[in-house]
């Protein structure tokens, strides 16, 4: 046998194995912790109660503290389970709630809660006989099962090092229960002590069995009794759902927002808060399809289920389909929509840029814009002076610490050019008006002038300058600055 150390140092050792191992452990832990709820915690204080109530003398016998897996009842179900099974049931035109089949899987689906409660029964039993060898392990191992196979594996034997609990418990879990072993202030348990011990913990045992069986056979009967039902929402949650409402035909006059709440536990536990109670949920809210998408979708897509569930269960009833084509169908509708609801939103479309108008831009026209142009526009010498040669120094005029290139403006000839409108800027005269006005002269003008004195007379061209010049003898005629041209 490996010693304490050994143990330790094993622990450390994370392969892929083990890792694979207790990813399978944990997640095995938190299925059968799902028994733990609101309902549960009820029930265990209602069997701490109800154990306070038996004698003395009967509280050491675990078979008259837990009757209920050899009670006459539950005998009589396992036995008809392996009757039905080793038949071959096939859909028969009979109607469901007649068959004694159907009868079977009513009562053995409603037993399976009595089942989990007389295990919560059972446990507490456990507990309090192992505690005197061992009271820390009530606090390491929570689950009833887990806890039941572990007090069997290490039994009598004060030395835990020498107890193999890999197959039962995960790796992290089993270092922390030999480190507490080895410190425990526990006694030795008595062998008849031992012997009331072990007989609990092989009752739960049989009691997880016996749910599996009935869990195991009402699932696989389920499809031959409500196939589309089956296959809208699980055989495990059809079943529930039939034995919450009383059979088939009476789970068809349901409405659809009832069938929604249908399992929902009303109960309130006292001492224990409230706020994390689900509402307006039941068996469907807690299936398994229901619990495999987000959180912010259930509630949606059990709503959803619930309207398919009464089709399908309509359908299974009148024998429409028996072999379940409408379920399936109404299934892939659902997995279809919630692959939908999942699908990320569409992305922004980039629009693509226009087409580039390489056309004649339109110009601003107008006598004021024609001289502004004229006023900003580059000269000759402005030109000159941005152009530089290719390999030669350009001369450089320094004003302070600024200075500034001249360019090729020093290599002209001193003579720069007026600049030059641009003609695309010029007023274009009308076609009219260059109809009007011609440059040759008129055919009836003439040097003759009619008068009524003399009749026909010659112009003398100079008579009109001689008769200015006479206006303009004055006295301050002959003055230098009186003859100023105009």
């Amino acid at each position: 046998m490996s010693s304490l150390a050994d143990e330790l140092a094993a622990d450390l050792d994370f392969d892929s194995g083990d890792e694979t191992r207790s990813i399978q452990d944990d997640e095995n832990e938190v299925d059968e912790n799902e028994m733990m709820d609101t309902d549960e915690l009820e029930t265990r204080a209602n069997e701490e109660d109800r154990l306070q109530k038996i004698p003395e003398s009967d509280r050491n016998d675990i078979r008259k503290v837990a009757r209920l897996l050899y009670s006459e009842e539950t005998q009589t179900i396992l036995k008809q389970i392996d009757q039905f099974q080793s038949k071959d049931s096939d859909a028969t035109t009979e109607p469901a709630e007649q068959s004694d089949e159907y009868k079977l899987i009513i009562q053995a689906n409603s037993i399976t809660a009595d089942i989990d409660n007389e295990i919560l029964t059972v446990h507490k039993f456990i507990r309090d006989h192992y505690a005197p060898k061992f009271p820390e392990l009530e606090s390491l191992v929570l689950n009833p099962l887990d806890y039941a196979r572990t007090v069997k594996a290490i039994g009598m034997e004060s030395d835990i090092t020498k107890v193999d609990l890999r197959p039962i418990l995960p790796s992290a879990t089993i270092m922390v229960i030999t480190v507490t072993g080895t410190t425990t202030e526990g006694r030795e348990l008595t062998p008849a002590e031992w012997k009331v011990t072990e007989e609990a913990c092989d009752m739960a045992l049989e009691l997880d069995l016996a749910r599996k069986k009935i869990m195991s056979y009402v699932e696989s009967r389920m499809t031959i009794i409500a196939p589309n039902l089956s296959y809208v929402v699980g055989s495990s949650t059809a079943a529930k759902l039939l034995t919450a409402a009383g059979g088939l035909s009476a789970f068809c006059k349901i409405p659809a927002c009832n069938v929604q709440v249908l399992g929902h536990n009303r109960k309130a536990n006292t001492g224990f808060s409230t706020a994390h109670m689900e509402r307006h949920t039941g068996y469907i809210y807690h299936s398994e399809l229901v619990y495999s998408v987000p959180s912010d979708l259930r509630k949606r897509l059990a709503k959803k289920l619930a309207n398919k569930c009464v089709l399908a269960a309509r359908c299974d009833a009148s024998k429409a389909f028996p072999n379940g084509e409408r379920g399936k169908k109404m299934r892939e509708i659902i997995d279809q929509e919630i692959d939908k609801w999942q699908e990320p939103p569409p992305t922004k479309v980039i629009k693509a840029l226009p087409v580039p108008d390489e056309g004649p831009k339109k110009r601003r026209g107008g006598r004021r814009v024609r001289k502004m142009k004229e006023a900003y526009a580059m000269t000759e010498l402005r030109a000159a002076r941005n152009t530089m040669a290719f390999g030669e120094a350009e001369e450089e005029v320094v004003f302070g610490d600024e200075s500034e290139g001249l360019g090729m403006a020093v290599k002209q000839t001193g003579r720069i050019r007026a600049s030059v409108a641009d003609a695309r800027n010029k007023v274009k005269a009308p076609k009219q008006k260059s109809y009007n006005t011609s440059g040759t002269a008129s055919g009836l003008a003439s040097s003759l002038s009619f008068t009524p004195v003399q009749g026909i007379e010659l112009i003398d061209p100079t008579a009109a300058a001689a008769r200015a010049k006479q206006a303009n003898e004055k006295y301050f005629g002959d003055g230098a600055f009186s003859i100023v041209r105009k």
